[in-house]
């Protein structure tokens, strides 16, 4: 299923609207029965104190009506609203700055930094000081001790890495 922008704007406005973060919106399934996959989280929270199930329902509850009148979309649709879980995504650049300090990993188009594919470690920050879009790069320090910096281009996908205590 592709994924349909007008859709997607106004689910952020709604999410926004009851007091949580839109994640992302992934869309699955096929044009006649769409699974619209919605993750949501607190604003600021910390890892493992974002939303409950009844977050979930409360936001669920609130696009559904919308959903349905929504002229384009199949009324077989799927609705799924849930947290980003322990291994929440990185997506935007208030991201890599809002979990600075946390374990990541990061997925690379290619080779990253001349190590590898995918680089794990603690999240030092985002360099965003230089104009244009291409130009924000994540910093990341390694088990090691080094130091790498990495142009948010070159990032496929990048997440929390979940530490058992």
């Amino acid at each position: 299923m592709r994924s349909i922008p007008e859709i997607e704007r106004e689910i952020e406005a709604r999410v926004d609207s009851r007091g949580f973060e839109l994640v992302d919106v992934r869309w699955g399934g096929s044009e006649r029965r769409p699974v619209l996959r919605v993750r949501i989280d607190r604003p600021g929270s910390e890892p493992g104190h974002g939303v409950t199930v009844d977050d979930c329902a409360v936001v669920s509850r609130a696009l559904e009506p919308w959903l349905d009148g929504w002229e384009g979309l199949s009324e077989r649709y799927v609705l799924e609203v849930s947290s980003p879980g322990v291994d929440r995504p990185l997506l935007k650049d208030a991201d890599f700055r809002r979990f600075k300090g946390q374990r990541v990993a990061i997925r690379g188009h290619d080779v990253l930094a001349g190590l590898a594919r995918r680089l794990e470690g603690e999240l030092v920050g985002l360099d965003d000081e230089k104009e244009g879009e291409d130009a924000a790069a994540v910093r990341l320090r390694l088990p090691d001790g080094g130091e790498v910096t990495i142009a948010r281009k070159d990032i496929a996908g990048a997440n929390l890495v979940f530490t058992w205590k």
